[in-house]
């Protein structure tokens, strides 16, 4: 199944509007930092020509993508997707909130608030419709994913590990190796995630 993972809405902060805030984020911060394009391809895994094509605000990134550069300059995914900048307690308003993944029959995944990186804490909202699925190639060491289902069946694969969650129950997932979540019923599916990254 082909499956688009690039920043998109319905509802959140427009597409074009994150765009913008992740070129800007990420050309400061290599900045700040004295990080070149390829030294930020190097470390990221993500060619130059894309980090160039996000920096130019042309790209359209997958979660996958946005991660692995966020980790790369010590960051965590809402400061790269951050519009504003926040004093230390705030709200985040229902149309601030972006989608930043969208499969093929309307499933979404929204970041629905994240603290400052390194060390981070996300808090994400899934929706999935019988057949969507999506795959990690895998997060930092330590990374660890708490999950809640709402409504559905949530089949998480991590690993070698396959956990098929049902609707009211709960989940612990070490996911800093490859893993998936699909969709593994015939009604539609949501869930909520926390993610916690702590780099020693």
């Amino acid at each position: 199944m082909t499956i688009n993972t690039g920043i998109s809405t319905a509802p959140g902060a427009d597409a074009q509007t994150v765009s913008l805030a992740v070129a800007r984020t990420l050309k400061q911060a290599r900045k700040n930092q004295k990080i070149t394009l390829d030294e930020l391809s190097r470390r990221s895994g993500v060619s130059k020509g894309m980090v160039v094509e996000i920096e130019k605000c042309t790209a359209n990134p997958s979660i996958g993508i946005l991660c692995k550069i966020a980790a790369a300059l010590g960051l965590s995914v809402a400061d790269i997707v951050n519009v504003t900048d926040a004093p230390a307690a705030h709200i985040i308003d229902s149309q601030e909130i972006p989608t930043l993944w969208t499969g093929d029959l309307g499933g979404t995944a929204r970041l629905l608030a994240g603290t400052t990186g390194p060390n981070m804490i996300e808090l994400w909202r899934w929706e999935m419709f019988p057949g969507e699925s999506f795959s990690s190639q895998g997060h930092p060491q330590g990374t660890l994913e708490l999950f809640h289902v709402e409504k559905g069946t949530l089949k998480c694969v991590v690993g070698e590990t396959e956990l098929v969650i049902p609707a009211g129950s709960s989940a612990v997932a070490k996911t800093d190796v490859p893993h998936s979540y699909a969709n593994a019923g015939r009604s539609r599916l949501v869930f909520t995630m926390s993610v916690t990254e702590i780099h020693q």
